[in-house]
């Protein structure tokens, strides 16, 4: 099972891109029905919500007034928190059955109004948020829905600005055109990245990359934060720490376009029960694994390989044990490369040098760098001595 979290704030045309994930065979659990469904008339929803805004919340028929609960919660913080509290754990609830009933190989697309504020974010493989300028968005809640002009802005206001929304969006769908243009790039987000993405999870195949160096890109280390916190997510307590390494961790530095991040454990058998949580966060496992030693002992060199199965974006999570000489090097190696220009241009030159050979694989992009690394891991645990470093 994939799922993906859809978001956007309001009036920005989310429905439309829910509506053609659910044309291409994904299973919508949207969280505005659910919002409606959990406080239909004699719910558990709509009895707290009358004891804690009053009557005059409700219509002659005894259903919800939705715009007089929102004219009480929206404009004032604190009332707003208890309208969530309220509801949100309801809605959660309610989203989790949805979830168990459906098929083991289904894509759930979740459309979740409040993702970003409910820090939901991390808990899916992708996020896709759906965006318009503000004005653009208060001109179709008033021309599509009759919401008074202050309303809609009050409403927009009281949601995640837009730079929450791109700091968790690893896909970004700027809605300022038509209709019909949205759910073309919708359909062909689908087909292009969505489908295979959950072929390679439900075959357990990482997406294969040759390898090819590109200029630094300045959004690597927010790519990186988003996938960070994706596997804070899925490890949890097991984790003992995870960071951004390798190439694109570095500032200026060019790189292949693939994100590295090394997940710290206790030990390699705390590694192995990580294998089901990371396919589920999008990242299956490849094989036991070991680094070329650079110590006596090669046994300290092993790890665990995870690679993403989202085309999209590449990214290898190398898990490695606390303080073994491989998950301090992979440490030690970035923070000395940032903090030496020359051992940086040094680097760079052999990168492109590689490059220019061709190699079909990573691997053997890797082996050909290798004999460089004999001497630079005791350069840099020199520099680490000389400056008093620390992982």
């Amino acid at each position: 099972m994939l799922r993906i979290g859809l978001s956007g704030g309001i009036g920005a045309g989310k429905s439309t891109v829910s509506t053609e994930f659910s044309k291409c065979g994904g299973i919508v659990v949207d969280g505005d029905v659910i919002a409606r469904e959990v406080v239909q008339p004699g719910t558990e929803g709509l009895a707290k919500l009358v004891e804690a805004f009053g009557q005059e919340i409700l219509l002659p028929d005894g259903a919800l007034n939705r715009p007089a609960l929102a004219a009480i919660a929206f404009p004032d913080d604190e009332k707003r928190a208890t309208l969530n509290g309220i509801v949100h754990p309801l809605v959660g609830k309610r989203r989790a059955e949805l979830i168990e009933a459906a098929p083991a190989d289904a894509v759930i697309v979740e459309d979740i109004p409040l993702l970003v504020e409910s820090q939901m974010a991390p808990l899916f493989p992708l996020v896709v948020i759906v965006d318009a300028d503000v004005e653009t968005r208060v001109k179709r809640l008033v021309e599509q829905r009759g919401m008074p002009e202050e309303d809609a802005r009050h409403r927009i206001a009281a949601q995640a600005t837009e730079g929450q929304r791109r700091a968790v969006a690893d896909v970004w769908l700027h809605n300022s055109g038509s209709v019909e243009d949205l759910a073309e790039r919708a359909r062909t987000l689908w087909q292009e990245r969505i489908v295979p993405f959950a072929h390679n999870v439900a075959a357990r195949e990482p997406v294969r990359v040759t390898p090819h160096l590109v200029p630094p890109d300045p959004t690597w280390p927010d790519q990186a934060s988003r996938i960070v916190a994706r596997l804070n997510a899925a490890c949890g307590h097991r984790a003992v720490r995870i960071d951004h390494i390798g190439s694109t961790a570095v500032p200026g530095l060019d790189a292949k376009d693939v994100i590295d991040v090394q997940v710290t454990v206790p030990s390699l058998p705390v590694a192995d029960e990580l294998v089901d949580a990371l396919l589920a966060a999008g990242y299956p496992r490849i094989d036991a694994f070991t680094d070329t030693p650079h110590t006596p002992d090669p046994a300290l060199w092993h790890k665990r390989l995870h690679a993403s199965a989202d085309p999209g974006r590449p990214t290898n999570v190398h898990i490695r044990v606390d303080g073994w000489p491989g998950q301090q090097f992979a440490l030690l190696f970035r923070d000395w490369l940032i903090a030496e220009p020359d051992v940086r241009a040094e680097y760079l030159t052999l990168k492109r040098e590689v490059a220019a050979a061709g190699h079909q694989t990573t691997a053997e992009y890797t082996d050909a760098k290798e004999p460089w690394f004999v001497d630079a891991y005791h350069r840099a645990w020199e520099w680490a001595d000389t400056t008093g470093w620390k992982p």
